[in-house]
């Protein structure tokens, strides 16, 4: 099989656990492209953040950010954009303050959160856990509620950041209850995205290789949580990362090494080596 998609979740996959990108996976990826592969990346960060790493790897595509619910290669021309609206945002977050937790409404351009109240390594994830960057602008209010009642804001998706996992539990059984037209995704024990129905990175790769006229078959997924299983088990070689949870290494085809031990790069020397450019496979009719 030779495949012509290849798509890279970003924290915990392609970053290491500090952030930086390792050495040789920007070399990796140009090898790849060489070959005539597509590379895209596939995140729950924003898309300003997201096309930062794709910029300093010299990926020029689509990109599925924001866990699906907004895939583009430019800010203002998207060809997926989900959003809730603006009468159920403001009705989930009159819910949620009434809980001890850090809640984010998550705009392509910016975002907005409640004043932080919780210890100081969760504030530490609610401000920088989805690779913000200088130029993405971030705002906190006293009370959400306010700031809707005079802002109305259609965001892509609201985090929410807990101070304990039976308080996550008991805000999902409520919301999956009286939001049915929301999809709920468990990134940890304590971190919480409310998106629109149907929105997730394995539906947003989908719409993305159905765009590029690529087939899923013909793709590889590689991640490392468990909000990446819908999507490598979706695909023709889904890779987990060694950091991944257990579940996710058992649903993949292939475990490759960690993110802190060139996991990314080594996957990609090892399974497209042998691989030759899609360009003459097709001169010679092997692919079409």
């Amino acid at each position: 099989m030779s495949y012509q998609l290849l798509a890279i979740n970003i924290d915990g996959t392609l970053l290491r656990p500090n952030g930086r990108i390792q050495t040789g996976t920007k070399e990796a990826i140009e090898f790849v492209q060489r070959k005539g592969v597509y590379v895209t990346l596939v995140t729950n960060r924003n898309f300003l953040s997201a096309k930062k790493v794709a910029k300093a790897l010299k990926i020029d595509s689509l990109l599925i950010t924001h866990s699906g619910a907004f895939i583009s290669s430019t800010l203002d021309h998207p060809i997926v954009d989900k959003r809730l609206s603006e009468e159920k945002t403001f009705n989930l977050v009159q819910i949620l303050e009434n809980y001890e937790c850090n809640i984010r409404l998550v705009h392509e351009r910016f975002s907005v959160g409640n004043r932080l109240r919780m210890p100081r390594n969760l504030i530490s994830r609610a401000v920088f856990g989805s690779g913000d960057s200088l130029f993405y602008p971030i705002q906190f209010v006293t009370s959400l509620g306010d700031y809707l009642t005079d802002n109305p804001l259609a965001p892509q998706k609201i985090e929410v950041y807990f101070g304990s996992e039976g308080e996550q539990e008991e805000v999902s059984q409520l919301l999956e209850t009286n939001f049915e037209e929301l999809s709920l995704v468990k990134i940890d024990k304590r971190k919480l995205e409310i998106v629109p129905k149907g929105v997730s990175k394995g539906n947003g790769l989908k719409k993305l290789c159905n765009h590029v006229g690529i087939s899923l078959d013909k793709t590889v997924a590689i991640g490392d949580s468990l909000d990446d299983m819908e999507m490598i088990e979706s695909v023709g070689l889904g890779v987990a990362m060694w950091n991944a949870p257990n579940e996710l290494k058992r649903s993949a085809d292939w475990v490759t090494r960690s993110n802190n031990q060139h996991g990314v790069s080594y996957m990609i020397k090892e399974h497209f080596r042998k691989q030759q450019r899609l360009e003459f496979l097709r001169k010679i009719k092997i692919e079409k």
